[in-house]
């Protein structure tokens, strides 16, 4: 049983492969974009060996991937990208439970002032009595110096998501939201030119009409066209409040509310955005303009009630200690481990050794910036699948096959040594470690590589190259081993831009350390550092943000003006709708539908643009709603889509499915990749420029009907990307992208190359946050942060072109560009 034994796998684009994978080994699987390696690794490896292990318990429901079969396989798990959830709620702390662990040592050794005598008593020190009441049990202490009984805080009162622990202002959160009310309403503009700007085409004059039947139902006079400055104090309560507020029925106590649209019944501007914030669970972006975030008043963002927020370990309360990185809260775990003893030393022995494993585990991967209030809303992809896989050496399991995807994407070079080391500790505790990747250095430690291609789509899917990286080296059919064999040339020459700079002056946001620097206009430029140095907050939160008027000194940015518009490009997933996908997203499937709609069959069948969207009833199948799929529950495991049995996964009727364009059905182009449908449409030239702009940041290989909720972090921005030069043709744009290269085989990175040079010679500028050595030798000016993550970062340590970059020896990047 030396290694794992797969024959005919034909999932997906592969080509009836069969190999042999070794066991308890660290096995990369690499390719370039789009070749089959996730469909190797995800869609088959690990769901046969889930459906193996549920069936051996004698559960079914899980279908066997295309494949004759698979032997010597054991239990598997899968560590992805995919964000955690949106619960603002849910930290750093929290995912990891460091933060549970500081709440047992705040529950030992918490010091207080006893409410009687007002003396300083500690926890451990004073007699407990545990009494029952309303059916909980609550812990009581005893003043050691006073007898005086109170209740004691234990680790309830030091969560910010228990009744008991949270601030009750804010219930936990921090952070109170607050209108915007300046951003909301125009006052200078009237309601027909657009004073509201989410009142919008038939909307605008649907609620116009509403508003002004109000007025006239509490007998206000109506004058149209008159901007909102001019608006009586009631015409303001009704526009913003609606006619069900007390703000309203105080103006007009002896006129009650209307009860219909046609009578005047409006919801009010404020009350609608409150609406649509909670029913969107606060996510959207679109409503993120109207609320601005403030600080709790009263716990001043410290989450936690008066008392919980008070006490003290080591004259430190746990508040404070959640504001430190990873790394200083290590330092400060060290001098109590010092500091206590005796007793006290035997109740907290045990979380201090879990803190510090727990910890290092995270500073390994190159996460020790982060602090335990980091929301894990706002991790990168690349981040969060990084603490799960520190977390995963938390589990004494072996014979365990973990597949990974990408665990180095984000990392700069230096912290790369930290996965790899982890993946190795995996590997020797008797598992087989199955990674997707790219990166270089991992398939240098790796025991063994596969390389799947040659191509992308249905141009790969075969086994090219296999064995140690020096064989694949040896191997001429091997892709990853031939460009690895190629000498590179770098760039001699770099673009010295228009001769205008973007200027940022003292930027201090988050740990930037009042950072002044230039960014040259008409350039190819990257910001680089190590994680967490503060390139997302000079890119993202800096720059992004010049055009909004800052009353401060600090942050300030000038020579944006010159741009028709700022791009920003990062991560965040593009939706988390199941009804979206490459074809919608892109616009391309709407002139694929009056394509299909204007032949004389469709027209002859009285179908029209409307019978071929899967999002509207007519042409789709009504069972599955257009999906193709349907939802199987499966109790305790995660649920399963299955075809519609209906359609059997073909979305629409059989008479929309009956009309051909060259023989094809609008499913059948649905199934196309970008290559193929742009052979199909090689005569429309609105579909061909789509096409073509997808193809050039690298998603070629891409269905049309693939749904964006499966595209991994670096496919939906290069998505983003492609939508937004389609929409920006001819602009003097500034385009701030967040690591597109993630995802990206060493061939695709040059090919995307390509098109960022494309977008600067055609007259805009490009900002790229990365760590892929091939963008930033590539790139016209470097600006390299650090020299560390976190505190010790936040400082501009080096800026030039690649060539002064690599010969400046305080750059922690250039120590790795010459490599």
């Amino acid at each position: 049983m030396d290694n794992i034994i797969i024959k005919g796998a034909k999932e997906g684009n592969l080509k009836d492969i069969s190999l042999e994978i070794p066991r308890n080994k660290l096995v990369v699987l690499t390719g370039v974009s789009g070749s089959g390696k996730s469909t190797l690794a995800i869609d088959t490896i690990f769901k046969e060996c889930q459906r193996q292990y549920l069936e051996a318990m004698g559960l079914q429901g899980i279908n066997k991937p295309k494949i004759d079969s698979i032997s010597n396989v054991s239990p598997s798990i899968i560590i992805t990208q995919n964000e955690y959830n949106k619960n603002p709620r849910s930290s750093v702390g929290t995912v990891t439970d460091i933060y549970t662990d500081l709440r047992m040592i705040y529950e030992k050794l918490s010091k207080r002032i006893c409410p009687n005598c007002n003396r300083e008593i500690i926890s451990s020190e004073c007699k407990e009595e545990v009494e029952k009441f309303k059916d909980n049990f609550k812990v009581y202490m005893y003043c050691n110096h006073c007898n005086y009984k109170m209740e004691k805080p234990t680790r309830t009162h030091f969560s910010y998501n228990t009744r008991e622990g949270a601030c009750k202002t804010c219930q936990g959160f921090g952070k109170v939201l607050k209108l915007n009310k300046n951003n909301i309403v125009h006052e200078h503009l009237s309601l027909e030119d657009g004073a509201i700007d989410f009142w919008e085409q038939k909307y605008k004059d649907y609620q116009i009409s509403a508003l002004y039947n109000a007025f006239k139902h509490f007998d206000i006079p109506v004058e149209p066209d008159t901007p909102v400055i001019d608006f009586s104090k009631g015409q303001k309560a009704i526009l913003l409040y609606g006619v069900e507020s007390e703000e309203v029925k105080n103006m007009f106590p002896d006129i009650l509310p209307p009860k219909t649209v046609a009578e005047g019944r409006i919801e009010g501007i404020f009350p609608v955005l409150w609406r649509r914030l909670s029913e969107k669970e606060g996510a959207s972006k679109q409503l993120d303009a109207y609320f601005d975030s403030a600080i709790c008043q009263d716990c001043k963002g410290e989450r936690l009630n008066e008392l919980s927020r008070s006490v003290t370990v080591m004259d430190t309360r746990l508040p404070e200690l959640v504001f430190l990185s990873l790394e200083e809260l290590s330092q400060w775990l060290l001098k109590l481990e010092s500091f206590v003893s005796g007793t006290n030393k035997l109740m907290v022995e045990p979380y201090l050794i879990d803190l510090k494993t727990k910890i290092q585990r995270i500073v390994n991967v190159g996460l020790g910036y982060l602090s335990l209030d980091r929301q894990t809303m706002t991790l990168s992809g690349g981040e969060a699948q990084r603490i799960k896989l520190a977390a995963t050496l938390d589990s004494n399991l072996t014979g365990i096959i973990y597949i990974m995807d990408e665990p180095t994407i984000g990392l700069h070079p230096k912290d790369t040594n930290g996965i790899i080391k982890i993946l190795k500790e995996l590997r020797n505790l008797g598992n087989t470690v199955i990674v997707i990747e790219h990166d270089i250095d991992v398939m240098q430690e790796a025991d063994y590589i596969i390389d799947i291609g040659p191509g992308s789509g249905k141009y790969g899917g075969e086994i090219i190259g296999k064995g140690s990286l020096e064989e694949l080296k040896g191997q001429d059919t091997s892709v990853t081993g031939s460009y690895l064999k190629r000498k590179i040339q770098n760039r001699k020459a770099f673009r010295k831009g228009t001769g205008d700079m973007i200027e940022v002056k003292n930027a201090n946001l988050y740990n930037l350390k009042n950072v002044n620097v230039s960014f040259p206009i008409g350039c190819l430029i990257s910001v680089t550092g190590v994680s967490g140095s503060g390139k997302s907050t000079l890119v993202f939160e800096v720059v992004s943000k010049s055009n909004i008027k800052n009353q401060t000194d600090c942050n300030k940015v000038a020579g944006t003006e010159v741009f028709d518009q700022i791009v920003t490009v990062e991560q965040s997933p593009l939706t988390r709708m199941k009804r979206s996908n490459v074809a919608t997203y892109s616009e391309v499937y709407s002139e694929i539908r009056k394509i299909f709609a204007g032949l004389k069959d469709a027209r002859d069948k009285g179908l029209t643009i409307k019978h071929f969207s899967f999002n509207t009833k007519g042409g789709r199948c009504e069972n599955c709603e257009g999906l193709g799929y349907v939802t199987s529950n499966m109790l305790f495991f995660k649920n399963l889509e299955v075809p519609c049995p209906v359609c059997n996964g073909n979305q629409f009727n059989d008479m929309v499915l009956s009309v051909k364009y060259k023989g094809y059905s609008i499913k059948d182009v649905l199934g196309m990749s970008v290559e193929d449908a742009l052979r199909i449409f090689n005569n429309h030239s609105k579909i061909i420029k789509i096409l073509r702009l997808l193809e050039d940041v690298g998603l070629g290989y891409l269905e049309l009907g693939q749904t964006l909720t499966t595209l991994s972090g670096g496919e939906g921005q290069r998505l983003k990307l492609a939508k937004e030069l389609i929409n920006n043709e001819g602009k003097n744009n500034l385009y701030l992208i967040d690591e597109p290269t993630t995802g990206l085989h060493p061939i695709d990175v040059e090919n995307f190359l390509i098109l960022l040079n494309q977008i600067v010679d055609s007259g805009s500028t490009v900002i790229v946050v990365e760590h892929n050595q091939q963008i930033i030798k590539a790139s016209d000016w470097i600006i390299d942060l650090g020299p560390e993550g976190g505190i010790n970062g936040g400082n501009v340590i080096a800026v030039g072109t690649p060539d002064e970059i690599i010969s400046d020896e305080n750059s922690v990047t250039g120590k790795f560009l010459c490599i």
